[in-house]
This record gives structure tokens, C-alpha cells and sequence, in this order.
């Protein structure tokens, strides 16, 4: 089992988001800001960080920098309505970056891509 934590503070998109990547290999626990994230993160183990870029107060930027300082080769996936030009090396090396309006195959074939790379430690 492949889990990931969620972080997107509009309701609508988080349900619909997390209905989009539910798989019977994937446990998603979802919230709504980067400080409930934050509350979570020493409870219980994540494989993946999945958050949407502009939160209010912490964003997803910062809150993925919180994430990596214990392992910086933790995975994150950041969801934003642009698209990112460059810059995610400079975060962490296995972080990544999707516009939240991508083609569902595109995000389903980034998460298989991730969850191999996880397989034998999950």
C-alpha cells in the first residue's frame, strides 16, 4: 500500500482530486492546509507529499521544504494552476510539478513512475 498525504484547501477540488487518484494500492488521507499537513507528518508515515502550490498561510512550496528536511529523496508532487518552468532541482530531487488541469493519463502515469520507485520499500 502506497500512501499519500493530500493538501488542498478548495473542498470541491480535494474531493474530486482525491477520487481521481484513488487506487486499491493507495491510501489517501486528505486536508485542507499545509499546518494540518504539518500536524501529520510525525503520526503517521507518508510516501508521498502531494499539495497544491498557493494554501493559505504555509504554501505548498514551504510545507514540501518541511517535508524533505528528514529525507530529501521523499517524494512530492506539486499541483498549481501554471505550469512550472524550472526550479523544482532546487527543492528536492525527487519533487515534482503538475498543472492541476492536466490530462487525468498524464498525472496516473507520474504516480505509476513514483510508486515504482517505491515498490520495494512500500
Amino acid at each position: 500500500m502506497i500512501s499519500y498525504l493530500y493538501v488542498e484547501d478548495n473542498e470541491d477540488i480535494r474531493e474530486a482530486f482525491g477520487a481521481l487518484i484513488e487506487a486499491d494500492h493507495r491510501h489517501i488521507t486528505a486536508v485542507a492546509d499545509a499546518e494540518a499537513a504539518l500536524a501529520l507528518f510525525g503520526t503517521r508515515h507518508f510516501d508521498v507529499l502531494i499539495t497544491d502550490v498557493s494554501l493559505p498561510g504555509l504554501s505548498g512550496t514551504d510545507l514540501a521544504r518541511e517535508w524533505l528536511k528528514p529525507d530529501p529523496l521523499r517524494w512530492v508532487l506539486l499541483l498549481s494552476g501554471y505550469a512550472f518552468g524550472h526550479g523544482l532541482q532546487g527543492i528536492g530531487a525527487n519533487v515534482r510539478a503538475l498543472v492541476k488541469t492536466c490530462d487525468p493519463g498524464e498525472l496516473e502515469a507520474l504516480l505509476e513512475k513514483i510508486e515504482a520507485t517505491l515498490a520495494p520499500n512500500a
